[in-house]
């Protein structure tokens, strides 16, 4: 090939000219950026709100603080020692832990049992029975209030932690089964005709395979139920009542919002530490809880 031929080969099959990778990402980077920006601004005005003095939050907004942060009557840690202690928030935090873990605790084990069932054990019925657990998941939490807090009058139930304990089991087993069942069904077969073959019952193959094996879809669901028990006003406020004892984190919030719905400084601080915790949480789990949900949604 002459020379002018091959110049034109080469003319012919270039491609665009070399970027680095960080400029061809820059103005998605940009993008994301700003929404994050806009996104996190009602946060950081509460967060600023929370740790102000009260004399500055009735005559100046949020923003004029970020421009004289320096300022020595500026900031005060004093909201949130009065939202803790006259507020009623320390007795909520414990009785939000009360509340939390047995109601993800006891979900997830019966969801697991029952999602290893609907996997691996054939009975009659199971495609009728899974599909009637799924349509539950579009079942509004408002429509079962009423009979089941009419159950509870019966049954001694209202206004005790058993009884929210099993409120919220109920209403997040759906989920729980079908996440659950989605994971675990798609563990290997062989897995578990080996271990029959061997003489190991369905109870030992839950136990030595499907559960240890379900780590990440046990975590995922573990973190979206306690993120969910946690902040819920709902279901705490129909079945443990206005008792002040029973009080958790989002219903003593409800009740300072309504005693105290001028001083700005201690809602606010009272948001805060209502998601501490949950915000601690996520952020520590991050990575388990989205590996948990793409766990089993693509098939190998």
């Amino acid at each position: 090939m002459t020379a002018p031929a091959k110049t034109i080969a080469r003319t012919a099959t270039r491609v665009s000219p070399w970027r680095p990778p960080l400029l061809r990402s820059l103005p998605l980077r940009l993008v994301v950026f700003a929404i994050c920006a806009l996104w996190t601004i009602p946060t950081l005005g509460l967060l600023v709100t929370s740790v102000r003095n009260p004399e500055l939050i009735s005559t100046t907004g949020w923003w004029t603080a970020l421009f004289n942060p320096f300022a020595a009557n500026q900031w005060t840690l004093g909201n949130y020692s009065e939202v803790i202690a006259s507020g009623g928030m320390g007795p909520a935090f414990l009785n939000s832990l009360i509340v939390t873990i047995p109601s993800t605790v006891i979900p997830i084990t019966i969801a697991a049992f029952a999602a290893y069932a609907f996997a691996w054990i054939p009975f009659r019925g199971r495609g009728i029975l899974f599909t009637i657990v799924v349509g539950l998941l579009v079942v509004p939490i408002q429509m079962s209030l009423i009979p089941v807090l009419k159950l509870y009058s019966g049954a001694s139930l209202y206004g005790t932690f058993l009884g929210i304990w099993l409120a919220h089991t109920g209403f997040g087993l759906p989920l729980a089964i079908f996440l659950l069942y989605n994971f675990i069904s798609q563990l290997p077969r062989d897995l578990f005709e080996s271990a029959a073959i061997d003489g190991a019952s369905h109870m030992q193959s839950f136990i030595r395979i499907a559960l240890p094996l379900s780590v990440p879809a046990l975590g995922a669901f573990a973190i979206f139920q306690f993120l969910w028990v946690w902040n819920d006003l709902l279901v705490a406020l129909t079945f443990l009542g206005p008792s002040t004892d029973l009080r958790v984190m989002p219903t003593a919030l409800y009740a300072l919002l309504g005693s105290r719905g001028g001083q700005w400084q201690l809602l606010t601080a009272g948001a805060f530490v209502t998601m501490a915790l949950p915000l601690l949480v996520f952020i520590v789990l991050q990575r388990a809880f989205v590996r948990g949900i793409l766990a089993g949604s693509v098939k190998s």
